[in-house]
């Protein structure tokens, strides 16, 4: 391997050391998680394949037994909308969250 290949500036303190040319002008969206608890029956496919980790499950539990996801992360949700495709009850779906300065 050639020794004057380039390395990472401040790789070690950094896990993302390149940032997109155009990260300034994209608006990352944010998505608000809604359950149907009495669907759920605790498969736990949510909270395992979340990308952004937003969901675990609850110590409660619902009218089957089951224990069902909670969005403890809420805020994190980019709306991926992975967990309703998952989802083998269709007990969870996500909308578009509104932001806070539009009218």
């Amino acid at each position: 391997m050639p020794k004057d290949l380039p390395t990472a500036p401040d790789s070690a303190k950094s896990k993302y050391w390149r940032k997109p040319l155009d990260a300034d002008k994209v608006k990352i969206p944010h998505g608000e998680l809604h359950i149907i608890v009495s669907r759920c029956k605790g498969c736990m496919f949510c909270v395992e394949y979340c990308p952004r980790d937003v969901l675990e499950m609850s110590e409660d539990f619902n009218a089957k037994g089951y224990h069902y996801p909670i969005a403890e992360n809420d805020p994190a949700c980019v709306n991926c909308r992975l967990c309703e495709m998952l989802c083998p009850e269709f007990a969870i779906f996500c909308t578009e969250a509104e932001e806070e300065g539009s009218s």
